[in-house]
């Protein structure tokens, strides 16, 4: 009776075997795709320069007055000057970043359209300019 008793016990150790081939699976799979990634490189030790700068990306500064115009660089231009200034800053510098400062009075859609024209345009960093030290809730004035 003991014998049988024991065969019909709670089997408390747990199997590896699965686990043990899923990590040798993953291991085999994540050393073929370094292996691919690594390969894509070009190996070259490029030259070093003691005296080496690196220049900022170029940014453009685009405000919109209460009044609605439109300025780039605190220079007054249209809608289409303003989208051939930005294409023309994306060429030169892939990484043009742009500021846009909206008067606080100016409708919501035309910062949207100007926010739309910069990121279809090409610049991928933009920022919009606020004033800190008046910032209020809406509702509190300001």
């Amino acid at each position: 009776m003991a014998a049988r008793a024991g065969r019909r016990g709670i089997i408390a150790e747990i199997n590896v075997t699965p686990l043990v081939d899923i990590m040798l699976v993953l291991l085999i799979i994540f050393m073929l795709t370094a292996h691919l990634i690594a390969r894509q490189a070009i190996e070259i030790e490029l030259p070093r320069a003691s005296q080496s700068t690196t220049l900022p990306p170029l940014t453009l500064t685009i405000s919109l007055k209460s009044d609605g115009a439109l300025y780039l660089n605190d220079q007054p231009v249209t809608a289409g000057a303003l989208r051939e200034a930005i294409k023309a800053s994306v060429t030169r510098d892939p990484k043009t970043q742009a500021i846009i400062a909206g008067d606080k009075r100016v409708s919501h859609g035309r910062v949207v359209w100007v926010l739309d024209t910069v990121k279809s345009l090409g610049v991928t960093q933009f920022a919009i300019q606020i004033d800190p030290a008046g910032m209020t809730a809406p509702g509190e004035g300001g």
